[in-house]
């Protein structure tokens, strides 16, 4: 057994454990109020600051107490600067600093703006205000001035406002060291103005280049506030077009426009001079740019529709068309005879609108200037099922723009290779010298049916139920939903096509006779077609007429068209003529084609008998006769 005194002092040490957890939990509570009692102190004083503090501050303004109101304003701002990052206050003291700093602010802007529109004369009280105030009135007031003079250099301030508050403001001694030397370089920013404001209208417009160029030339002419602002602009505007106008740059030496890449990267040569990438940029276009010389001779024009790409369907052809063959031998006689592929809207200047200015054509010398138009390739059922034609266009996994149409055992058949846009983008790509500056050609464009093969209205698809019924086919719904579908895909095409140098024109909605439609058919008709089909593909300057169907450019209809942004125009005519009318341009076009080529003689352009089937099979046929025959 234990014995009495174990028990005793057992008892002892468990009484003694338990008085000292009540001491640490006594101590540890009072250690937890005396830290609340702390926080809830330096809160209530905080909060007493703070509502203290910027009350003052602006009762002793009010009072004119400046000294008062400065010192109150000194004390925080010394906080603020001497305090830690985690300092607890630091927020608090932010605040009011900025509280006070508005308070200033505010009457300052109320005596700066009757100033500037009432011609306002500080009353003594204002000034003292101004002056006693010190560094949060002179910091304000010496901005304000500052941006005065960048005002009237820009335009946007007259010299007599700018010089009565510049001389009113010269008294306030806060100020003087700004107001001085800006009061005696007012008639330098004058001088400097035109040119200054030169350069902001051509960066506004985006014209970096000329911007840059401009305060180059103010730099080098001005100093003081003048270089001053302009030297600032120009590293701004240098930081700005970097980027975007060299992948412009880029962009263009992807899509072939040597001439203009050579052009552009020269420029940023000359602002960038030690620039990488630039210098390489530059050197790859100037690599696949040659002499220009100015082309004052005539055009030639030449016309082709959709070709026959499935010979087996299109043997029994009006003679219309070509085969995908027949064109791509064509580009390559007229490549071989130096013809080059020009855009033709650089023969016309149409910045104004009343009227548009005579352009002559640049082309690399020794070439001769070639205009490609693809004429209504709007893809109606009875050419395509008739004549073995594609039934659309759409763009493969690269984006290329491909024919396709579906063979008799029901395939898919698609390829570059199977229209005429496809072939001459990848002629081009294998022959750039053959296209001057990127350019392609002109495809024109009507309502009848579909575009590019889809229908993209309810008009359009009331034509195409019509047209399948007429070649006895079976007919096809379309939903509101297939339509909008169908308008987004063509406008991708579109924008590819756009952006790889292609140009677009109306061949009228309905590919009606212009010369024989009356005043109201002309307007019903350019009225859908703006509504339907320049809404997906943008502003269109150009109309190919139909069967060459013209209107003459005096004619009240003509003036019509005029009116609404067609300015060029394409008639028919078997030899290149071009002529300037009263704010138009007409072109005469050749329409190259089967029958054409076995008809006519265009010996001019390319030897006929190595384009057509017909003749370049003969040939071939009668080669392997001759291989075959005995010896």
């Amino acid at each position: 057994m234990r014995r009495v005194e174990d028990n005793i002092f057992d008892n002892y040490e468990k009484k003694s454990v338990k008085g000292t957890g009540h001491i640490i939990a006594a101590v540890a509570c009072m250690v937890a109020i005396a830290s609340m009692v702390a926080v809830l102190f330096w809160l209530n004083q905080s909060m007493e600051i703070e509502a203290g503090v910027v009350p003052d501050f602006e009762t002793a303004i009010d009072e004119g107490r400046y000294a008062d109101a400065l010192m109150l304003y000194r004390a925080v701002h010394d906080d603020v600067v001497a305090a830690d990052d985690d300092n607890t206050e630091l927020g608090i003291r932010r605040e009011q600093m900025g509280q006070m700093e508005e308070i200033v602010n505010t009457r300052l802007l109320a005596i700066e703006d009757q100033m500037r529109s009432s011609r306002y004369i500080p009353t003594t009280a204002d000034i003292r205000f101004m002056n006693e105030m010190q560094e949060l009135t002179s910091s304000r007031l010496s901005v304000w001035l500052n941006d005065l003079a960048t005002e009237f250099l820009l335009g946007t301030i007259e010299k007599p406002d700018l010089i009565f508050i510049f001389e009113t403001l010269n008294d306030v001694s806060n100020v003087a060291a700004t107001t001085t030397p800006l009061l005696y370089e007012v008639e330098t920013i004058e001088q400097a103005r035109g040119d200054v404001q030169a350069a902001e209208a051509a960066f506004n417009q985006g014209d970096y280049i000329s911007s840059v160029q401009i305060y180059v030339t103010v730099c080098d002419q001005y100093t003081g506030f003048v270089y001053d602002y302009s030297s600032s602009r120009l590293t701004e505007i240098k930081e700005i077009m970097y980027e975007p106008m060299l992948t412009e740059g880029e962009h263009m030496l992807e899509r072939m426009r040597y001439f203009s890449a050579e052009a552009l990267l020269s420029d940023l040569a000359v602002i960038f001079p030690d620039d990488n990438r630039i210098n390489a940029d530059l050197l790859e276009a100037t690599s696949h740019t040659t002499e220009v010389m100015e082309y004052t001779g005539t055009v030639e024009v030449i016309c082709v529709r959709q070709l026959i790409a499935d010979v087996s369907r299109g043997a029994s052809n009006t003679g219309l068309y070509l085969t995908t063959d027949e064109f791509t031998r064509m580009l390559n006689e007229l490549y071989e005879n130096d013809y080059v592929l020009v855009d033709a809207e650089t023969m016309a200047d149409m910045s104004e609108e009343s009227f548009i200015t005579e352009v002559n054509l640049t082309v690399p010398v020794g070439k001769k200037p070639l205009i490609i138009v693809l004429e209504t390739f709007d893809y109606n059922v009875a050419s395509t099922y008739n004549y073995g034609l594609c039934t659309q266009l759409s763009l493969d996994e690269q984006d290329h723009v491909v024919g396709q149409y579906v063979a008799p055992d029901g395939t898919l058949v698609s390829g570059r290779n199977l229209e005429a846009i496809g072939i001459l983008d990848a002629f081009v790509e294998e022959h750039p010298d053959f296209s001057y500056d990127g350019a392609k050609g002109v495809i024109s464009i009507c309502g009848y049916e579909s575009v590019f093969g889809y229908v993209i209205s309810r008009d359009e698809a009331d034509d195409r139920t019509a047209a399948l019924e007429s070649i006895g086919r079976p007919n096809v719904e379309f939903t509101d939903s297939e339509i909008e579908n169908n308008r987004q895909t063509v406008s991708e095409i579109v924008s590819v096509l756009l952006d790889t140098g292609w140009k677009f024109a109306s061949s009228t909605y309905g590919n009606i006779n212009a010369y024989e439609a009356d005043m109201d058919t002309i307007v019903a008709d350019t009225e859908k077609w703006m509504d339907q089909i320049e809404t997906l593909i943008g502003d269109v300057h150009i109309i190919v007429y139909p069967g060459g169907n013209y209107i003459y450019g005096t004619d009240p209809r003509a003036e019509y068209l005029k009116s609404n942004g067609f300015r060029i125009f394409f008639g028919m005519g078997y030899n290149p003529y071009h002529i300037y009318g009263d704010n138009y341009l007409y072109y005469d076009r050749s329409v190259i084609s089967e029958y054409t080529l076995e008809n006519y003689d265009y010996s001019r352009l390319f030897d006929a008998t190595l384009v057509l089937d017909s003749y370049v099979n003969a040939v071939v046929t009668s080669d392997q006769t001759e291989e075959q025959e005995p010896i």
